[in-house]
């Protein structure tokens, strides 16, 4: 037998946790061949779960007889099994200690050290400790492992800091020479990627004398990042390999950058081929389902979540949920919600968002006050933001005024600028556009582009155009080639007859070069296929079968009382233009479509990207009624949803 002076535990005694019981002043340990001995520590520190038993296990690594090589690699698993522990992690200091406790310094615990700095310590602390291992190096007994420049680069990438990125760029090719280096140069690019430098990204990747499926990808996320779908589908389409986060990094891009229907195409091909689906590619796909509003691509989605036992996850519940609102099934949206046994605040938030775009702002309002009973959700910025969407779109002026007060009062939420616009909305719609423009005036916060814009919509419904004249002026600073802004500046003078200052907007409009957004409705059909209209659009293939069809129609309606309501064309036209205008309006055509292939007694689903105008919102009224089918049209403000001649919105919108 062997006996320590000083009462260490025995490894045996270590192999498992929780952590030894306090020890006798000496105990005997067993005479194990320096291999055995190693592997026994090893299989301590990898199943140790407390920092107590790490710091015993430090103590016996440099008192035992070990092999002069096994000691720097035993540390080095100390350190990481020491970054594995749940916070609070072990400080920074002792870790350094472990990294002294062998002499002299070793390059692969080095590069453990500075791994434990990336997981457990503020950003950029791999530089302050590379910079101190540097002057190791000095003294020549520090030559770096390639592995000891990655946690500078993820470090960077942590940071989002492009000046880091560069700097671990540099210091691999000046320090270690890896420059050609397949993991640091991944490293790399994962850094600048993240930094938003595609071009240096880029760089790294063409210089590459070997690439590998990391390196393929990590350009695929590139270019989907920077929204230069182009480039990332031409070196998606040269991968040699395609793994998962290639494929996601696609469907994402598509998604995030508003192309729903190439986002889809390529899920499609994806789950075709069998690639594995997971949590993030699910969520790009379903982000382009509720973008479309595409119903059938909507079941389709979820079924593939369901049939991937991704059906409970509470990331791909709570997108199902907004994705099903809005597409136009606020009741599958509830169903979804209610069948999620675990719910969190984002869950609530996209309940609670779907409600207020489909009018229920009751049912909103309750939810919320449910919500905020149970314990583990506590309301953030975006479920208030749906609160008051609601009470905006319901007319709810008391309600939002008190829940706007409540959110800062009592959830310590301070406003802003999305809740001061959604207040400003709620104002300007309700006819308080005095009050909303005192609102804006007393903001705490600098108010951007959404917050004038509500106001200037305000200024159209009521016809104020002083007030809409101060709105436009400050839009035109913040966003000037938002061309909507001078649209409806146009268009709220254009209403009150000021025909002079509606050809001055008009003429800055062409001095600038703006373009007004063409008006373009979707609608899908039973094949799943979506439809694309834009206002007096001519290509669809039927399109001289829907316009015989839409005459046919106004006919029978203007037999059951339609008037044509031509202040919705803000043309200084004659009345018979205006009218021949407002029949080539996106959301008929697809309407007609709709007619034409579902029949009566349906439901025809239509988006539109801009607001629905008061004559196709009577439109749509008397058609749901005279041809006994039900019409949801989604535009850029809400749901409309038309039922036996009235509509959800009750004329407010």
């Amino acid at each position: 037998m062997v006996h320590l002076v000083r009462p260490r535990p025995s490894p045996a005694l270590l192999l498992h946790a929780p952590p030894p019981p306090p020890l006798p002043s000496t105990l005997p340990l067993p005479l194990l061949p320096p291999p055995a001995l190693a592997s026994l520590l090893l299989s301590a520190i990898d199943s140790s779960t407390s920092l107590r038993h790490l710091r015993s296990l430090h103590a016996l690594l440099v008192r035992l007889p070990l092999q002069p090589r096994s000691l720097p690699y035993l540390l080095s698993r100390l350190l990481r099994r020491l970054a594995a522990l749940p916070p609070p992690h072990a400080p920074l200091p002792y870790a350094l200690s472990v990294f002294s406790a062998h002499s002299p310094p070793d390059p692969f615990l080095a590069a453990a050290l500075l791994r434990f700095a990336l997981l457990t310590q503020p950003p950029l602390t791999p530089f302050r400790l590379f910079s101190r291992l540097l002057g190791i190096t000095h003294g020549g007994h520090l030559p770096f492992l390639p592995f000891a420049f990655s946690p500078l680069a993820k470090s960077a990438a942590a940071a989002r800091s492009l000046p880091a990125a560069e700097a671990a760029h540099a210091v691999s090719i000046l320090v270690g020479g890896f420059d050609k280096h397949r993991y640091v140069e991944n490293s790399l690019i994962g850094a600048y990627v993240a930094c938003g430098d595609v071009n240096a990204a880029r760089k790294v990747f063409d210089e590459m004398i070997v690439k590998d499926v990391i390196s393929w990808t990590g350009i695929v996320v590139a270019y989907s990042r920077s929204g230069d779908m182009g480039s990332a589908e031409e070196v998606f389409a040269q991968c040699p390999e395609k793994d998962l986060v290639a494929w996601t990094a696609m469907v994402t891009g598509y998604a995030q950058n508003s192309m729903p229907t190439k986002a889809l195409e390529v899920f499609e091909r994806m789950a075709a081929l069998g690639v594995g689906i997971d949590e993030v590619s699910l969520t790009g796909a379903i982000s382009a389902c509720a973008q479309l509003g595409a119903v059938r691509r909507a079941a389709w989605v979820k079924e593939i979540a369901e049939r991937n036992g991704l059906g409970s996850n509470v990331v791909v519940g709570s997108g199902l949920v907004d994705m099903f609102a809005k597409c136009g099934l606020i009741d599958e949206a509830r169903s979804v919600f209610h069948g999620m046994q675990e719910k969190n605040v984002y869950t609530y938030s996209s309940m609670i968002v779907g409600l207020a775009a489909h009018g229920r702002a009751t049912e909103a309002i309750a939810l919320f006050k449910d919500m905020v009973r149970r314990a583990d959700v506590v309301p953030n910025h975006v479920t208030f933001i749906g609160l008051l969407t609601a009470c905006s779109h319901a007319g709810m002026v008391r309600d939002g005024r008190y829940y706007f007060a409540q959110m800062k009062d009592k959830y310590g939420i301070s406003p802003s600028p999305d809740h001061y616009t959604c207040m400003v909305d709620l104002l300007g719609r309700a006819g308080l556009v005095d009050e909303a423009f005192g609102l804006v005036r007393s903001m705490s916060v600098e108010p951007h582009g959404g917050v004038w814009g509500a106001l200037l919509g305000a200024c159209r419904i009521h016809g104020n155009t002083d007030v809409a004249k101060v709105a436009a002026e400050h839009l035109f600073k913040l966003e000037p080639e938002g061309i909507g802004n001078y649209v409806l500046l146009s268009n709220t003078l254009a209403s009150a007859g000021k025909w002079d200052e509606v050809s001055k907007v008009r003429k800055l409009m062409r001095s600038r070069r703006l373009k007004k957004d063409p008006a373009v409705s979707w609608f899908e059909g039973r094949d799943g296929l979506v439809h694309q209209f834009f206002a007096g659009d001519n290509s669809h293939p039927r399109t001289n079968e829907i316009k015989k069809a839409l005459l046919e129609l106004v006919a029978k309606l203007k037999h059951a009382g339609y008037v044509p309501i031509l202040s919705s064309i803000v043309y200084d036209v004659s009345d018979g233009e205006k009218e021949r205008i407002l029949m080539g309006h996106s959301e008929k055509l697809a309407l007609l479509f709709g007619l034409l292939t579902l029949g009566s007694r349906c439901t025809i689903r239509i988006v539109k990207n801009l607001r629905i105008c008061e004559d196709c919102h009577l439109f749509m009224r008397l058609v749901s009624r005279v041809e006994h089918v039900e019409i949801i049209v989604r535009d850029n403000m809400r749901f409309h949803h038309f039922k036996d001649g009235e509509c959800s919105c009750g004329g407010f919108w």
